[in-house]
């Protein structure tokens, strides 16, 4: 595999983070109108319908499916989208959630027994600080809540990706849309539980064309394309010249949230997102740096 990007597949890795990053204001506008559990639901059912008639499901038990399905779908969007309806500012949201970063590797260590290394210090303390900052001065940006539920969030993320590990090289376009069967359940129950059938028909009544075209976007946009165009560049690049593209999404995310929403930049914020994006660098490009130092002693 090459460890450089042609300008083509950089081009493209830069399109996908840069929706992902501008897909959290597409869900602030859209919850605007829908509850959030609502939401969560419709959007699942727009990543299964009608694709599942059209995309294999993968070669993988169907325990794997069901497992990311929950913590993807109701874990992590179930939530997040809980948190942007009033409790956390959609640049916040995209900044705090890839704290899976350190979840995910935090429970690969556990799993694999492997000793957490001095730079992997560093890096989490670096985040622990970006976060603790959101936490203390986060006033209408970000309650305690919301900082709470986006970690939840990033938790269930880390645990799915452990999930889509353990499945092994697969498509992960049919992935994701296989296992949005198990993700509607349990998010269309919470959603009957706690926003009652009231609630989410007059909703659904009252969403107007752009919450729709957000809905679909959620589907079309962020899972067929981003999930698509990623795991295809994953195929034909080694992770660790792909992987820190995704840096990139908590400034896509609040950079639009700050033209598009009017969110504000003070400085506590800025450096709140420095402090978690060195976190993420150092723990990314770290093991990179060490390897391409130790190349030319080799």
């Amino acid at each position: 595999m090459p460890s450089s990007l042609p300008l083509r597949h950089f081009l493209l890795a830069l399109a996908v983070v840069a929706v992902w990053g501008t897909n959290f204001v597409v869900i602030r506008q859209a919850l605007n109108h829908l509850p959030p559990l609502t939401f969560a639901t419709l959007r699942f059912t727009f990543v299964l319908l009608p694709l599942v008639f059209f995309v294999r499901k993968p070669a993988v038990s169907w325990l794997n499916l069901a497992g990311y399905g929950l913590l993807i779908g109701a874990g992590q969007f179930g939530l997040l989208f809980v948190a942007m309806k009033g409790h956390i500012s959609p640049g916040l949201a995209s900044l705090i959630l890839q704290t899976q970063v350190f979840f995910t590797i935090a429970l690969a260590m556990q799993i694999n027994r492997e000793r957490v290394r001095g730079f992997q210090v560093v890096a989490l303390l670096l985040a622990i600080a970006g976060i603790a900052i959101i936490a203390l001065h986060g006033g209408g940006s970000a309650t305690p809540l919301g900082v709470t539920l986006g970690l939840l969030a990033a938790l269930s993320w880390g645990c799915g990706n452990i999930v889509a590990r353990q499945a092994g090289p697969v498509n992960m376009l049919g992935y994701v849309v296989w296992a949005s069967l198990f993700s509607i359940p349990p998010l269309l129950g919470m959603a009957l539980w706690l926003e009652g059938w009231p609630a989410m028909v007059k909703g659904v009544a009252g969403a107007d064309l752009g919450t729709w075209l957000a809905v679909v976007w959620q589907a079309v946009g962020n899972t067929m394309f981003g999930y698509g165009a990623w795991g295809w560049l994953l195929a034909r690049h080694p992770a660790a010249t792909i992987t820190p593209m995704a840096l990139l999404v908590p400034v896509f995310g609040m950079s639009a949230s700050a033209l598009l929403l009017g969110e504000g930049l003070p400085a506590w914020k800025l450096l709140a997102a420095g402090l978690v994006l060195a976190g993420l660098a150092v723990n990314m490009l770290w093991p990179k740096i060490r390897a391409l130092r130790a190349a030319p002693a080799a």
